[in-house]
């Protein structure tokens, strides 16, 4: 008498679920390979500040709808400009520990297939942003797509000016969000694009002390100008955390914070510059690493205090 196994009608259903898991397996894994192109975490956190700057800039009722447009927008926006420099650098990815197993150096994934994924992320997301919010403010996100993936990304083997440049593109979420809400830049807004902008010197150069090796491999030059893992390389990084200190005080100055929220921006941007300071006092790569985890949450904290000093207001 024959097993069960040995009916047609079992092999079928073993050779579905076989296929179903195959096929579920195949799309869970290009998911991730999206995520890494798009990099998905660190997009979170930029559209983050696109988030803020849209609240900081509202008066009076928040329009949902034009929050959702900016943020899915955003998230758009800033998935091409992340997948543009990974084409760009599939093969300095490939020499770096970091970055060697994303989709693009590791051939998972076709350099047509990221630049069409990047086309319709691109335009997708400018579209929106112009076409529902305001022409500024998608004139803007396509300044930032394109100074991020054409100007930077290359600059990258060239100079250490490129994370001078790099810095702009990485300091417009804020002022898109801000200008989308409120169709201008005001004050406020560039308050908002000069915090972002000077925070990054601190933030991207403790990364590159971490990475020093990584980069160097790659060919990529990322440390601050004419250094390398020294005292002069600190020296420039402490003054840029020290700047901070005094444009905290810009907010109250023009009347948009009040004194108790300065106060604490002041303080929050003291701790970052004291971060700083063990930098230059040890030369290592634990202090360096000590700043950039502190550097991921002093953006988040300075923009959450000023948003809630204007709720509370």
């Amino acid at each position: 008498m024959p097993e069960r196994d040995d009916f047609p009608e079992n092999h079928m259903l073993t050779d579905k679920l076989y296929n179903d898991k195959a096929i579920s397996f195949s799309l869970k894994n290009k998911l991730k390979d999206y995520s890494q192109l798009i990099k998905l975490r660190l997009n979170i956190t930029v559209v983050f500040s696109t988030f803020i700057g849209y609240l900081l800039g509202s008066t009076g009722h928040i329009n949902v709808t034009g929050l959702i447009v900016v943020v899915v927008g955003g998230f758009l926006t800033i998935g091409a400009a992340n997948g543009i420099n990974q084409i760009i650098e599939k093969n300095s990815d490939k020499l770096m520990k970091r970055t060697e197993n994303r989709p693009l150096a590791t051939n998972r994934m076709s350099v047509e297939e990221a630049v069409i994924a990047c086309l319709i992320m691109g335009i997708a997301g400018v579209g929106m942003i112009t076409f529902y919010l305001n022409t500024m403010a998608g004139l803007l996100s396509l300044l930032s797509l394109c100074l991020y993936g054409f100007l930077y990304t290359p600059l990258k083997k060239i100079s250490p000016i490129n994370v001078y440049v790099g810095a702009i593109p990485g300091a417009l979420p804020t002022i898109i969000g801000y200008v989308a809400a409120s169709g201008t830049m005001g004050v406020m807004g560039w308050i908002l694009f000069l915090i972002q902008l000077i925070w990054q010197f601190p933030h991207f150069y403790s990364i590159a002390w971490i990475c020093d090796e990584d980069y160097k491999r790659a060919g990529l030059k990322m440390m601050p100008i004419g250094t390398k893992k020294d005292s002069k390389a600190a020296t420039q990084i402490v003054i840029f955390a020290a700047i901070l200190i005094p444009v905290s005080l810009l907010p109250y100055y023009y009347g948009y914070s009040h004194i108790i929220s300065t106060i604490l921006l002041v303080l929050v941007s003291t701790a970052f510059t004291w971060q700083s300071i063990q930098l230059y006092r040890t030369l290592s790569n634990a202090s360096a690493k000590k700043l950039m985890f502190f550097s991921f949450m002093y953006l988040p904290v300075m923009f959450l205090i000023l948003l809630v000093d204007k709720l509370i207001s």
